[in-house]
């Protein structure tokens, strides 16, 4: 049956040009799906000036894809969890659980956060028989329980962060599997990555929750006053237990690697030495792979102004952190080299970043100027220019990578670390990259296996060069670290 095709808009006067996005409905007739493409009014008027036409398709498909992320073809990180994965079931619990916690109408009813709302024990348990129930759906996984952790303030969270409702549901819930990435971390956390890259899940300990439930008050607060604060954007926390089985609890996370750009190279930095260096041989390491401290041979030279609001903000978030007693988080970085890439040298392959571009479904080719009326060029220069990356302290941010040079792994800037100026760095090559960064990690305090870590590590190691230290002093390391490997461009 042939579509039927409507436009409404949530709010608003009545006229075109009042609306900043449209939503296009299309069915299948009265008994067919209904889905909903939110685009924006300029996208909008090309789609109803040239009806559906192979352009207004392309467009759309362009939207649908991925709005917000690089979505060229390049390695992924991990492993799609498809039917047979020993992880599909809890993939489906996962999607199940999150559509029924974000999707029900109580859940859009947004209202005044109260102080019962930060309590740990703000918890509601729902069952799901795989027959369904009267506010859950049939499905094909096991009979399992499900746990909601403040989901008023979780609410208030993703609106604070600018994700939309629909996206999230489409991207955690929708048709694309999660992908599982290849090993859990050090801590035995699994990670699953949405398909458009923006959404991170992670398997976490029943101490992180309680961290996290007990610190919410402190960093709901921390992130409302400060936009530009790095720290992790957490927007759910969760629990799955199959009725008989073991609880797993999650959290959702903002992937800070969602770009346009794609990510070269990545480092985990704590500002510590020992322990810290990939167990990758050179040839294994490509851009998937996440290096350490002292695999890190650059430094990063910033603008001015964007240099001083690191600083400042790296104070800010270090200072909340200490004062919640957490210790062990990382500064995880993300490089993108720009198009004098030394592709050749870091044994990638070619790849050469460029705005993106309006192509036709025939042959992939560009529209042509003169297949196109002055007035729709102009509306796809307004498509191309509203696309580009916003730039913002962490996100997007241009800078110059200084290479250095050491006669081993232990001869860094990390030897002189707590005291004295910038060491000089020089002789190596400078690339002109995007950067990526944010504090990761946050929800390690330092209790007595932390206690414990730091004794007996310290028999073995310098004390100083350790994780594993109370919050004060990993506080004012990473910020004298963070002093050492960012510096002002003059």
């Amino acid at each position: 049956m042939e579509k039927e095709k409507r436009s409404s808009a949530a709010e608003g006067e009545k006229g075109f040009g009042q609306f900043r996005r449209i939503c296009i409905w299309e069915s299948d007739g009265e008994a067919g799906d209904i889905t909903c493409d939110i685009i924006d009014t300029v996208q909008a008027s090309l789609l109803y000036r040239e009806g559906l036409s192979e352009f207004g398709e392309a467009v759309l498909a362009q939207k649908r894809s991925s709005p917000y992320c690089f979505t060229g073809e390049y390695k992924k990180p991990g492993q799609m969890i498809s039917k047979g994965h020993k992880k599909y079931d809890l993939m489906l619990n996962l999607q199940l659980g999150i559509r029924y916690s974000v999707g029900r109408p109580a859940s859009m009813q947004l209202r005044e956060l109260r102080a019962s709302d930060f309590d740990p024990r703000e918890k509601f348990w729902t069952r799901f028989p795989p027959e369904g129930s009267k506010v859950t759906p049939p499905h094909q996984s096991v009979d399992f329980w499900w746990k909601d952790y403040c989901p008023i303030v979780f609410r208030h969270l993703r609106k604070l962060f600018a994700v939309d409702t629909a996206d999230y549901m489409l991207a955690i819930c929708g048709d694309d599997a999660l992908r599982e990435m290849s090993s859990p971390g050090k801590s035995g956390s699994f990670f699953y990555l949405t398909q458009d890259d923006r959404f991170m899940i992670k398997t976490v300990k029943k101490s992180e929750v309680k961290v996290l439930l007990r610190m919410l008050r402190s960093y709901y607060q921390h992130v409302c006053q400060y936009e530009n604060s790095l720290v992790t954007k957490f927007y759910g926390v969760h629990c799955v237990k199959p009725v008989g089985g073991q609880k797993v609890r999650f959290i959702v996370m903002g992937n800070l690697f969602c770009s346009e750009y794609r990510i070269h190279r990545r480092f985990d930095l704590k500002g510590s030495s020992h322990g810290r260096t990939t167990d990758k041989a050179e040839e294994e390491i490509d851009e998937t792979t996440t290096l350490k401290d002292l695999d890190l041979n650059y430094v990063f030279r910033l603008q001015g102004p964007w240099f001083q609001e690191l600083l400042r903000q790296i104070d800010r978030d270090c200072e909340f952190l200490e004062g919640e007693g957490i210790m062990d988080y990382s500064l995880l970085v993300g490089l993108h080299f720009r198009d004098d890439h030394p592709t050749a040298k870091m044994g990638l392959s070619p790849f050469v970043a460029s705005p993106m571009k309006m192509e036709s479904l025939h042959g992939g080719g560009r529209i042509s100027e003169s297949s196109c009326p002055e007035e729709l060029r102009q509306d796809m220069d307004l498509i191309l220019a509203s696309r580009k990356p916003l730039i913002r302290l962490g996100a997007n941010m241009p800078a110059r990578a200084e290479q250095f040079f050491r006669s081993s792994r232990s001869d860094s800037y990390l030897s002189s670390c707590g005291g004295g100026s910038t060491p000089a760095y020089g002789g190596g090559e400078v690339y002109e990259v995007i950067l990526h960064f944010g504090i990761i990690d946050i929800l390690q305090d330092y209790d007595i296996s932390k206690k414990l870590e730091h004794a007996y590590k310290s028999l073995q190691a310098d004390p100083t060069s350790i994780s594993a230290v109370d919050p004060k002093l990993y506080s004012k390391r990473f910020r004298d670290f963070i002093g050492r490997i960012f510096v002002e461009d003059r």
